[in-house]
């Protein structure tokens, strides 16, 4: 809940990526329209978020850009509303939420469209806002593919100290894996240039630290997965599945 009693009302879900990995599934969708347990995973997104009082999503598109906005339309048909930025040119993962700057409240929460969530975004908002000094929180824990994941050591606080981008020759004695779920406090976003490609993790957050600025984990037990790869897909589609089948 917000400081008014009004939960988090918005998420961009960063939906411009080829989905190379998951082919030959996106040959012909992006993938945030991959079927994940029988529907597209933007609409487990939707639906989730919404369950816990989200009603607005920014969806960004680039790779088969039309799909998207064909499914949803103006989000009406989930009681939500879908507002959408076409990039001709793929902004990365910053530079994608940067696009929706002028329509986006204090707070809002930003996913990776391959990212099945279960978290419970309102325990989320909650440690956040406990962090009164933080520009932003992002969800971290353990990870089985540490070498193709992007990893940061925290304090003891949760506070981000250094960030380790993808790929690693070998990794740090302490790290947690950056799941791809955020809080961003709006302001945040004057660190990003506007119009370039810019990442989050990459280049977002390290600037972030080295000028002094508060950035947070949440640790949470619940279930997220990465879907970028078919055996990760699968797993997500076990998990998905109602007991005895």
């Amino acid at each position: 809940m917000s400081p008014s009693g009004r939960p988090i009302r918005q998420a961009v879900i960063l939906s411009a990526g080829f989905g190379s990995r998951l082919r030959p599934l996106t040959d012909s969708v992006p993938k945030a329209m991959v079927l994940v347990a029988g529907k597209p995973l933007l609409e487990h997104h939707v639906e989730w978020f919404k369950s816990h009082g989200v009603r607005e999503f920014f969806v960004n598109l680039h790779y088969r850009p039309d799909a998207i906005p064909e499914y949803f339309g103006d989000g009406g048909g989930w009681g939500v509303r879908m507002e959408y930025a076409r990039e001709p040119e793929i902004r990365g993962t910053a530079g994608g939420v940067k696009s929706f700057e002028a329509a986006l409240d204090p707070e809002f929460f930003v996913i990776y469209a391959d990212v099945f969530s279960r978290l419970d975004y309102g325990r989320m908002a909650q440690a956040f806002r406990a962090r009164p000094d933080a520009l932003g929180m992002e969800l971290i824990g353990n990870t089985d593919h540490p070498h193709d994941s992007d990893l940061v050591e925290v304090a003891e606080d949760l506070r981000f100290l250094k960030i380790h981008p993808k790929p690693h020759r070998s990794l740090p004695a302490r790290y947690h894996s950056m799941r791809g779920v955020f809080i961003f406090r709006r302001e945040i976003l004057a660190e990003v240039p506007p119009g370039v490609y810019y990442e989050i993790d990459h280049q977002l957050l390290p600037l972030v630290l080295e000028r002094g600025g508060k950035f947070y984990g949440h640790l949470s037990a619940d279930y997220t997965r990465d879907v970028g790869t078919l055996e990760r897909l699968r797993e997500v589609e076990a998990y998905c599945r109602p007991p005895g089948e």
